[in-house]
């Protein structure tokens, strides 16, 4: 794997999906920004330097790889990453460009609320058919939850009917980390420049209720509706909520 400048190595590694998956986190856990406030969802105004929230409210110091994450304004971070076709995909290829990528872990009842809704791969076709590039990632380690194999990725993409550009495997963890990715869903948005407009939370509404998809504010859709619009991001950070990143 590339990521920037850097070359690293990925090992081969074996794991369990869907077919033999790691026990789902316990309620208690299940996001680093479990039962926080509306008020406290939209005060996050920083990318990397985002606290998390502990389960009682209280703030804790975010990781210290968080620091060197990347920040909206500057640009994204490079990357060549192996897709679950074998393939390498860089981001450099897809300059010119817009470019969604979306950090995941199926196992995850936030990320399972907007795919058994259909929200993710509605918003997923919309902005394809549009010629946006979609870059779904997996930084789950090997042996918890939401580690997949090629294959399996492949066939959750299939049963769930996604439609990602690529889905990407990084299970080192190296390109979440450079992006600060800290939950799964965790969402941003790259322009034709290569610049990070946008980085945060798939919409207003961080909960698991799938009722709460309807009527929701969706950030990424209005994201690229200020991007098409030629003006600036409106919101362009917010806090992501779900499932902690399963890094190794």
């Amino acid at each position: 794997m590339i990521v920037g400048n850097h070359v690293v190595a990925l090992p081969a590694v074996a794991g369990r999906g869907p077919a033999g998956r790691v026990a789902p986190e316990s309620e208690g856990e299940l996001m680093s920004t479990h039962r926080f406030t509306r008020r406290t969802f939209l005060a996050g105004t920083t990318l990397a330097g985002l606290a998390t929230v502990a389960p009682r409210g209280i703030l804790a110091a975010p990781p210290a790889w968080a620091a060197a994450a990347a920040r909206v304004g500057d640009a994204a971070p490079g990357f060549t990453v192996a897709a679950t076709t074998g393939q390498s995909v860089s981001l450099a290829d897809q300059r010119g460009k817009l470019v969604i990528l979306e950090w995941t872990n199926h196992d995850c009842p936030y990320v399972r609320k907007h795919y058994e809704t259909g929200n993710m791969q509605a918003l997923q076709k919309e902005t394809t058919a549009q010629g946006v590039i979609w870059l779904t990632l997996i930084s789950s380690s090997p042996g918890t939850q939401g580690y997949v194999t090629p294959k399996q990725a492949d066939e959750l993409t299939a049963t769930r009917k996604a439609s990602p550009t690529s889905v990407l495997l990084d299970p080192t963890g190296i390109v979440g980390k450079a992006y600060g990715a800290t939950n799964t869903p965790h969402m941003y948005l790259i322009d034709n420049n290569g610049l990070l407009v946008y980085a945060g939370a798939i919409d207003d509404r961080p909960t698991t209720r799938r009722a709460d998809v309807q009527g929701a504010r969706n950030y990424v859709r209005a994201a690229l509706e200020d991007v098409a619009a030629g003006r600036a991001v409106q919101t362009p950070v917010t806090r992501a909520y779900g499932c902690t990143v399963k890094y190794a």
